[in-house]
């Protein structure tokens, strides 16, 4: 008889593995105070450890000759545990103590939400008066935006009221510049025409002091010849 050579073997054990993993149910514990999970099918394997009322476990595969499941804690560890010790759903007294769980939760939401209530109205409350806040700041930014566009507009005006008057101020100069020169040149004129009526009156006087004694000394000669 041909023995299977090793690598069949281990495929063999690696399929039927995978279709135990694949297949596996989940169970839970009796509602016995704990139970064992052995090494092997039977009550002389080791005891590997003790599971206790409610546990949930994976069943990986199950032998009803024998009685025992193979199991998967949630560790990973596996073992075997009697058939019968293993219900569909959590035992009454998991239920039960999940539901008191659950009626505690439900019975606290109130509070929960009282008290939920409660902060939500406090951080309204603070919301509400941060945007009052921000809105009297707001309306106190736009008096001094409004009060920096008056003033701007102002300080506009009055540069170019400023410029103006340079303005004005430089046509001023020009005009009194303009008018000292006329000033110089009247001046001017008027010691030129000074020093020519001097001129003439000196020459004038001249002259007369040459004609005047000729005509007195023509009168004295034509007074001598009449007699």
């Amino acid at each position: 008889m041909n023995t299977p050579k090793l690598p069949v073997v281990l495929l063999s054990f690696l399929l039927v593995t995978c279709a135990s993993l694949a297949s596996a149910k989940t169970r839970y514990i009796t509602d016995q105070s704990k139970i064992m999970m052995r090494a092997g099918e039977g009550s002389r394997f080791k005891i590997l450890r003790r599971l206790p009322a409610g546990y949930p476990v994976d069943v990986l595969n199950t032998n009803r000759k024998t009685g025992y499941a193979h199991v998967r804690a949630k560790d990973g560890r596996t073992g075997y545990v009697l058939l019968h010790q293993l219900m569909d759903k959590p035992s009454a007294r998991e239920r039960l103590t999940a539901a008191q769980k659950r009626l505690d939760e439900l019975q606290a939401e109130p509070d929960k939400l009282a008290a939920r209530l409660s902060t939500l109205q406090t951080e309204n409350a603070e919301l509400n008066s941060a945007k009052q806040q921000l809105q009297q700041e707001r309306d106190e930014l736009e008096k001094q935006l409004e009060a920096l566009r008056h003033t701007s507009a102002n300080a506009v005006r009055i540069s170019n009221e400023r410029n103006a008057l340079r303005r004005k101020q430089v046509s001023m100069i020009q005009q009194i510049e303009e008018l000292k020169q006329e000033n110089r040149e009247l001046s001017n004129t008027a010691a030129q025409k000074w020093m020519l009526n001097g001129a003439l009156v000196t020459l004038g006087g001249i002259l007369i002091g040459l004609i005047l004694p000729r005509l007195r000394f023509q009168r004295r000669k034509n007074s001598w010849g009449s007699l």
